[in-house]
Order: structure tokens, then C-alpha cells, then sequence
């Protein structure tokens, strides 16, 4: 289509707008990247990411980037301590990790993939027509136009791209305030699920060898602020919930969240979509603000590419609003859930009681571990009952002719894979979607412990590394699961 600045405008600059940027930069979309700010920015809301968004990179082959990741077995759910290892790969998550880090391992990857990252531009006029978008950009150097097949809002909360869309943002209004300050030359104990005392909980996080994130909540505080508390307000509520003075530290950053959540109501309309806040907000417990964002990202690079180059099934697009939406939905309730556990004053005891004494069943740590983490995400892919079937791939060692490798290494390049395991899959039928798809024959190695894909002899494994088939006896023709994920064959 001639006329076109990119592909794909992606408005936000942020740990999704970036992650898109690669994910379609994989897929060989030209990509445009604006954000407001001229540099990014050196403060993190987010300290660490959740075990499901470790996975995502680890796919991607980033992780190593990060300069190692150990995810962390024991956690919490609003509070009450969880065992997270009863879930395969389970932690809870990658912590110590700030978000400006992560924001420079993928504006770094997305510069190598060729996207463009224009920064000190932000959106403030969109026209959207049958075949492309138009949007107005105003920049340090006055006003200009980009056009593109596409755009997708990866702004923040206060998305303008939605708005201007007009994409409603239904849902709860704040019950809760929590402020922050970044300390620095700070030693002080830390606290990291967050301790409840009379009055209210603090919260004491790493930053690094000498410095720390203190939070605090008063229950006292009435929500509905405009502007940052002053450092001398967070200190003064840390105080009195603790009896420690902090008023002689330097603070290098103070801010403040609460627990408002809302989600949009469509995620995609017409050549307009959404990820990130920009999609849904929620209290930042877990992890999981982040995480949902990155995770957006990835489910949706591949499928938004495909429609690009004109190969995508009927409906691919769509999906990424049907599998996404209940996603997002669940971590606002999981959210809002953990906040009564956790911030809920002493009339709600009991409740913390009986819900402790629940999780002392394995059955129920399961559950609220694979919530928290991403673990337990599951798509409707098709016809068959696998228990992968929908699921992530589990990351596991292989063998086969080029050597050793890993299911997930497989991934790296943001493609379908064929895995043939076993000797029972007739797997002629893919060579119609080579351009697609690629074909990896390896073996699980012998004498290991038992494994999840164990007993399977073939599996077709989704870019965003969840699996669309599995050989079974009730699974469908393999030519039918690529045919709905992938298109016709060439």
C-alpha cells in the first residue's frame, strides 16, 4: 500500500509498546514506536515480572539480557503465604528487576530488529478509514502526520489512542491510596509482602544494595489525590505506622497508586487496538500490571502480523480480544481480592483465617499460585481434551540431530513449531505451511524425570508459545489446527 509511513503505529514507548515492537519486527512489519517523553524514563513503577512473563523472554531468548533471573518459589496471595513450586515452573516471579531495566533490554532488541523508536512525539489526533489509519503527532519540532495500516494504544491508563477511538473504560472507581518513595544510603529491614500493622501495612522492597522502596498505607487516607504525595507526607504516615523516622534520606522519586481497576470494553476496533494499561488497570499486586501488558504483546504480534501480510485465517485478529480480555478481567479480580486480604482491617480475620486454612490443600495452592503467576492460562484452540491442549509449552531439554536444545529455544525467532517427538505422528501435512511453520524432530532425554510431554509423539506450538495441537487420538487433522491458526497452505 503505498502512502504509508509503517505497518503499525504503536503509541507508548513502555515495557508492552516496546515488546510489541520486537514481536513484529520478528514477523518482518514495519513498525513506528512514538512516545511523549524525550528520554525514557529513569524511575520504575514495576520492580520485577511475573513467572509466566519470565517465560515470555526466556521464548524470546532475552532473558539472558537481564543478567540472570531466579524466580522466587514462596510467595503470597493477599498476605497469606503460598508454596509456588506446586506449579511446574512456578515463583513468584522475577523481583529486584526495575522497569526502567526492562525497558531498555527491549528498546536495545527492538533497535536491532529495525523498529523505529521516535521519542518527545505523542498522538493527539486520530482518522481511521477502511484501509489504513491517520494519526496527527505533535513533536519537538512542531506537528506532523504518520500513516499506517494500524495502530495500537500502548499510552498508559489515560490512553489517548482509546479515547480518541472511543473505547469505553468501565469499572471501579479507587476504595484504597498507597504512596511510595524511592530512598536512597537506606538500610532499612526489608519487607517484601508487605506487613500489616494497626492503622494500615508497609511495605519495605530492595532497590539495590543501599537504597529501598518504602510503601505505605494508612487506612485513614481518603483516595482521590490529583498530584504525587510530598516525600515529608510519606514519611510522616511511615511513622506512625512504624515508629521509624525516614525524614532525613534522600528521596529520588515519590509517588502513589490505588486500587481502581477498569478494563476496555473491545480491544481491538477496526484498525485501532489496545494493550497494556491502556487495556486494563488494576492495583499492581504480583507483578501482574506488567506482566498482563508484555503478555498482550506477545499474543498479539504474530496474529496482527499475519493480517498484514494477508495470510491470516478468518477471524485470527479477533482472537486476540477473546483470549485476552478474560485474561485481564481475571487479574482485576484476583486484585481486588488480594486488596480485602490484605488491606481489609481486622473485622476481616476470620476471612484471612479460613482462607489460610484453605490453602493448606494442595488443590487450592495450585489454583491461586497458576492465577497469580499466568501458569494456568488456557485458550480455547480447538477440537480435542490433551491437558496441554490451549496451555503453555513447558520448557524442556530435548536432543536430536543439530544436538541439544530446549523447546523454548525453538521459539526464539517468533514462529509456528512442529515438534515431532515420537515415531506414531504422520506430519506430512505441514510442509504446506513451511513458510509458517518449522519442523523440529528431537527426542526427550532418556532416564530424565517424568515430563509433560511425555507419551506424545507430535505438537504444534502457537508463536506466543501456547500449544494448538497434540497428537491423540480425538485431537483433529493436523491440517485442520494449522489451517485455523496459520491460513491456507501455499
Amino acid at each position: 500500500m503505498s502512502g504509508l509511513d509503517a505497518d503499525v503505529i504503536i503509541a507508548g514507548a513502555g515495557p508492552t509498546g516496546l515488546m510489541l515492537a520486537c514481536e513484529l519486527r520478528l514477523q518482518g512489519v514495519s513498525t513506528i514506536v512514538v512516545d511523549r517523553l524525550t528520554e525514557p524514563m529513569r524511575q520504575s513503577r514495576a520492580l520485577g515480572f511475573s513467572a509466566r512473563t519470565i517465560e515470555d523472554f526466556d521464548q524470546r531468548g532475552l532473558l539472558p539480557r537481564f543478567g540472570g533471573v531466579d524466580g522466587i518459589p514462596f510467595g503470597h496471595f493477599g498476605g497469606i503465604p503460598l508454596d509456588y513450586r506446586v506449579v511446574a515452573g512456578g515463583s513468584y516471579g522475577a523481583r529486584g528487576i526495575p522497569q526502567s531495566r526492562t525497558e531498555a533490554v527491549l528498546a536495545a532488541r527492538a533497535a536491532e530488529l529495525g523498529a523505529s523508536v521516535r521519542r518527545g512525539q505523542e498522538v493527539v489526533g486520530l482518522d481511521t478509514s477502511a484501509d489504513r489509519v491517520e494519526v496527527e503527532v505533535a513533536t519537538t519540532c512542531g506537528p506532523t502526520r504518520l500513516r499506517a495500516r494500524y495502530i495500537v494504544g500502548c499510552d498508559g491508563a489515560r490512553s489517548t489512542i482509546r479515547k480518541l477511538a472511543g473505547i469505553g473504560f468501565p469499572g471501579t472507581e479507587p476504595a484504597i491510596e498507597m504512596w511510595l518513595a524511592d530512598l536512597l544510603d537506606c538500610d532499612l529491614e526489608l519487607r517484601f509482602s508487605g506487613e500489616r500493622v494497626p492503622g494500615g501495612m508497609i511495605m519495605v522492597l530492595p532497590l539495590g544494595p543501599t537504597a529501598r522502596r518504602i510503601a505505605v498505607y494508612e487506612r485513614k487516607t481518603v483516595p482521590g489525590r490529583q498530584e504525587p504525595p510530598t516525600f515529608t507526607e510519606v514519611a510522616d504516615a511511615f511513622e506512625r505506622l512504624t515508629g521509624t523516622r525516614v525524614h532525613d534520606h534522600k528521596a529520588v522519586w515519590v509517588s502513589w497508586f490505588t486500587d481502581a481497576s477498569r478494563q476496555a470494553s473491545e480491544y481491538r476496533k477496526g484498525r485501532v487496538l489496545l494493550a497494556g494499561d491502556a487495556a486494563h488497570i488494576h492495583m499492581p499486586i504480583g507483578g501482574q500490571g506488567m506482566s498482563a501488558g508484555v503478555q498482550d504483546a506477545v499474543n498479539l504480534g504474530w496474529k496482527l502480523a499475519a493480517e498484514i501480510h494477508g495470510t491470516a485465517p478468518d477471524g485470527l485478529l479477533d482472537t486476540y480480544h477473546t483470549e485476552r480480555h478474560p485474561v485481564a478481567a481475571r487479574v482485576i479480580a484476583n486484585t481486588l481480592a488480594q486488596r480485602i486480604l490484605y488491606l481489609g482491617d481486622d473485622e476481616l480475620q476470620p476471612l484471612r483465617d479460613i482462607v489460610g486454612e484453605l490453602t493448606a490443600y494442595p488443590e487450592v495452592q495450585r489454583h491461586l499460585v497458576g492465577m497469580v503467576t499466568g501458569l494456568d492460562i488456557s485458550y480455547e484452540v480447538g477440537p480435542g481434551t490433551h491437558p496441554l491442549l490451549g496451555r503453555r509449552l513447558p520448557t524442556q531439554d530435548l536432543t536430536g540431530e543439530s544436538g541439544d536444545t530446549t523447546t523454548f529455544e525453538q521459539l526464539h525467532d517468533g514462529r509456528g513449531v512442529l515438534f515431532v517427538l515420537g515415531d506414531g505422528a504422520d506430519v506430512g501435512a505441514v510442509a504446506g505451511w513451511a513458510e509458517h511453520v518449522d519442523v523440529v524432530t528431537a527426542a526427550l532425554p532418556a532416564g530424565g524425570d517424568p515430563t509433560p510431554l511425555d507419551g506424545i509423539d507430535a505438537l504444534l506450538v502457537r508463536p506466543d508459545g501456547y500449544v494448538a495441537w497434540v497428537s491423540a487420538e480425538d485431537a483433529e487433522p493436523l491440517a485442520d489446527a494449522l489451517t485455523r491458526w496459520f491460513g491456507q497452505p501455499s
